[in-house]
Parts: structure tokens; sequence; C-alpha cells
């Protein structure tokens, strides 16, 4: 098989997870299931599984974070660890990765995985990771992995395949558009079509591919970033380039403009752990509410109730679908259908000094 080497972008905020996730301990450094593995290592699991190398894994993280990745990862040897020097999005850092791996792997597949997900059918992911390593190892394709859609999502981007490009078990398709987290109309249309995949965020193609695609449809950040690269090992360059590169993320800067991209419809148990909401999808039983911690409810039905400390009890009564989050400094109270709306709290919380220790 081509070489494979994962690049796990680790440096988001996480702040649709507030107040769990706060500005020093992030989202994909959190454990939110029973294995007691943390986002970021349960992604560094699967794909050291697919690779075959745990020290081939690849982390672009921020300057802040540099700490807990390698608490999170101890044996990540440092050389596989990248440190924006500033937060630009997704386009800058996967440039910077595979400017990196293209002095010392120009010949190998990378991928780019979210912290962030979950995944629970571990065979059917390796088999679709396969796949995609063939297909763009074998074609010099951008491959984006799309999730068979289960429900019409409004949180989630889709992709529209278009004409079969190669068959079998697992075809790809060339992508005949991309359209961002639609109003729930549309999203029935998706879903009825049956040619609209969720846009999982799961991309791989040769390092050489990516890189001529940022050569052609992002010129500027493409040679700004090589020269800074291109000086060796020392981040002088890198520290100098990166603020006066633009802010934007790779499906925009690439995966839109390019016509090289194909999608692999697939199904692995994915899930997104966007905000509060997955939790319900991550821990559902057949009690009215999920809940982790002590709760006592008076007709209340479909709510999640979330406590770090361990001998605390939430008490409700006459709620229907709601997020209740205790720490030990903040408490939220949000309907469930406006947890997307937990970002606008912690950007005013950022805007207030009196308050800002809180986000």
């Amino acid at each position: 098989m081509t070489a494979f080497i994962p690049v796990i972008p680790a440096g988001g905020s996480g702040e649709r997870f507030w107040p769990l996730s706060r500005r020093n301990r992030p989202k994909q450094f959190l454990a939110l299931d029973e294995t007691g593995r943390s986002l970021l290592q349960a992604t560094s699991d699967r794909l050291s599984r697919v690779s075959g190398q745990p020290e081939s894994v690849m982390v672009v993280t921020g300057g802040d974070y540099r700490t807990q990745v390698l608490e999170h990862l101890p044996d990540m040897p440092i050389e596989t660890l990248l440190v924006d020097p500033l937060a630009r999005d997704t386009a800058p850092a996967v440039l910077f990765a595979a400017l990196r791996l293209a002095q010392e792997h120009p010949g190998a597949v990378m991928g780019v995985f979210p912290a962030d997900h979950r995944v629970s059918d571990a065979e059917a992911f390796d088999r679709v990771m396969r796949r995609a390593i063939e297909v763009a190892g074998g074609t010099g394709r951008l491959v984006t992995i799309g999730i068979t859609p289960t429900y019409p999502a409004t949180g989630y981007g889709y992709i529209q395949a278009g004409e079969e490009l190669l068959g079998g078990e697992l075809p790809a398709y060339a992508v005949s558009r991309f359209t961002e987290k639609p109003d729930a109309g549309t999203a029935q249309a998706f879903l009825a079509d049956g040619r609209y995949t969720w846009n999982s965020g799961m991309f791989l193609w040769r390092v050489g591919s990516i890189l001529a695609a940022f050569e052609r449809y992002q010129p500027e950040m493409y040679a700004r970033l090589r020269e800074a690269v291109g000086q060796g090992r020392s981040l002088a360059g890198v520290r100098a380039v990166f603020p006066t590169l633009e802010k934007i993320s790779i499906d925009y800067a690439i995966l839109e403009k390019s016509d090289q991209v194909v999608v692999i419809p697939a199904e692995f148990g994915w899930d997104d752990l966007g905000d509060w909401n997955a939790l319900e999808r991550l821990l559902k039983t057949e009690n009215a509410n999920v809940a982790v911690g002590r709760h006592v409810g008076l007709d209340t039905g479909g709510a999640i109730l979330y406590t770090t400390q361990g001998d605390d009890l939430i008490a409700t009564i006459g709620l229907e679908d709601v997020v209740v989050v205790r720490t030990a400094e903040v408490t939220l109270v949000v309907r469930k259908d406006r947890t997307q709306d937990i970002k606008k709290v912690v950007q005013q919380l950022k805007a207030h000094p009196e308050l800002e220790r809180f986000a």
C-alpha cells in the first residue's frame, strides 16, 4: 500500500461544548464516552491502525495546546507535531503540513482528519480508508469521504455525487457540488435525492496533488508559506508569514474550486461531536433524558444533563428539550435547538475583561 501519513488538525477551541470545553482545555482533549480516551487520543488510535505506524501520525495545533498534545500522545515523535503560530483556519494548516511532508515523504498519501469525530465501526472505517488511499494514490485526485445521511441534518455540509469514476464495493464519484449547512426543506430534498452525502471533513490526497492545487487556486498563500517552510526547521519564517495568510477553510480555498475532487460514500458509525446534542446520540438509552451525573427530574423529558462534580445534583421541573451543564464555575442552561448559539455567549465573555476567565 502507498505510504499513508495521517494529519490531525487539533487547534480548535470547541466553543460549542462550553463550559466543559474552555480556552485552556478545548474539546479535543475531553473524554466524552465510556472509553476514557480523549477525542484526540481516539482519533490517533484509529489512524495509527490504518497507517500501521503510530509514529507517522502528524498533529497540527496552536502553541497554547502543544503541551497538552504531548501529554495526550506521549509516544508521538516531537518532529511530527507542527505548531501553527496563529489560528488561520484549516487551509493554511493543511498547506503547512503538506509542505513539511513534501520534504520527507513526497510520494505519500496525506490524510486530513478532524480531532473531534466518533467512529463506532472500526473495521468499516479501515476498509474505507484503504480504498480512499488506493484512489488518491492511484489517480492523483483529491478524495473526500462522504457519510451516507440518515436524517435531514441542517448542521452538516453536503456533497453531491456526480459521474461514477471508479466502481467496486466502494465506488468513487466526481463531486458535482458542495452545499454548506442547508435549511430543513433543502436537507430533506437532499436526503430524498439519494446522491448527497454529508461532508465529513475527512480528505485524502497525494502530497504532490494538494500542493499543485494550492499553487493553482491559492498561489499567494502557497508562495509565501513554501518560502517560509523552505528555510528549514526553524519556525522564524513561518511565524512571520502566518499572520499575513488569509483565514480560510480547505473547503473554500481548494475543494470547492477544483475539478479533481471525488467522493467516496461511506458508513462506519460516524458522528461529528459538534455540540452538546451529540451527547444524546452518544449516550442515549431508553430513559427519557440523558444524564451524566446525578439528576432528579419532575415532568422533564428530552433533556441532556451533565455535571463535572460527581457528588452534585441537578434537579429539573417541567423542562423539555434542554441542555443543562454544571461545572465548578459555570452553569449553562440552553434549549437544544439553540446550542449553536453557545459560541455567541463565549464571544461575549471574551469581550468583557471581568468575565473573560469564564471563556
